[in-house]
């Protein structure tokens, strides 16, 4: 039986390569709601086809939070083969997934009275939450506690950073940090926002006016934050495939990275922040 289990959602952008090597158990972000249909993040619906409902009629698609039962269901699941789960949830300032987790903890008090549940705020989302999900389930694969689990996601939390550049910005005043006129106004201007989440929340760190200049930029303050040490990174996109990868190789032929992955925003966060989206995740090897 292994010690501890790992869950995390969606939203932490996790390939399912590495969720199916480190066997970390993927509930959905939530919903997406599109013309009164919903629709479970990362099971119901392609990434793509997603994107494509958001740009054909943004006025008819939003977003809910996944239930307590559905985090009750993967806990009920996860004490099948260990004693004790941690679920890396996406930032309880973003989202009301942190509370869904923790309610449906209550009720596994008594369905589950041996199993340990903790539910654990990433502070943060998309790849550097995933990376934090992999650093715990890296220290349970080893056979490390939950104590020890839970001290490996706390480190990886202290250091892990994320970029990422709005192709528009007529989204971002979803997301609180902009009043919708300056983001129209911006969006007339064609200027693109940069973002960064800190202590959970995000803020515009920059505008740059166009996407190859933001590009160099987000790879600037990656040499800022890790110099030569070796780094963890991964680059990710919504709906930017081939800028995503181009940007990739350039990590590949500049960094000196122990990890390097791909991955798609959820749909969930494109709500907020629109297509065309590229980003990266990291954080310093130890």
């Amino acid at each position: 039986m292994d010690k501890t289990a790992i869950i995390t959602d969606s939203i932490a952008c996790l390939p399912p390569e590495l969720a199916e090597e480190y066997h970390i158990h993927i509930v959905p972000g939530g919903a997406i709601v599109f013309e009164d249909k919903a629709y479970r993040d990362g099971l119901d619906i392609s990434h793509n086809e997603a994107y494509h409902m958001l740009e054909s009629s943004p006025e008819h698609f939003s977003t809910s939070a996944t239930s307590p039962a559905e985090f009750l269901k993967a806990y009920k699941e996860a004490s099948c083969h260990a004693d004790a789960i941690i679920y890396i949830a996406l930032s309880s300032k973003l989202s009301a997934l942190y509370s869904m987790a923790r309610a449906a903890r209550e009720s596994a008090i008594e369905e589950l009275p041996e199993t340990r549940i903790e539910v654990f705020d990433s502070q943060t989302a998309t790849a550097a939450q995933g990376f934090i999900a992999l650093a715990a389930a890296r220290a349970a694969k080893e056979g490390k506690n939950l104590a020890e689990v839970i001290a490996a996601a706390e480190r990886v939390r202290d250091k892990v950073d994320l970029f990422y550049i709005f192709e528009t910005i007529r989204y971002a005043y979803r997301t609180g940090r902009l009043p919708k006129s300056v983001a129209n106004l911006g969006s007339k201007l064609n200027v693109k926002p940069m973002m960064t989440l800190r202590s959970g929340s995000a803020f515009v760190c920059g505008i740059v006016r166009n996407r190859e200049r933001g590009i160099d930029h987000l790879l600037d303050l990656a040499r800022q934050k890790v110099g030569k040490q070796p780094v963890h990174m991964a680059v990710l996109h919504t709906d930017a495939l081939n800028i995503a990868e181009g940007l990739k190789q350039r990590i590949s032929a500049e960094f000196n990275y122990v990890e390097l992955w791909l991955s798609q925003f959820s749909p969930i966060m494109a709500y907020a922040t629109g297509s065309g989206v590229i980003g990266i995740a990291f954080y310093p090897d130890d």
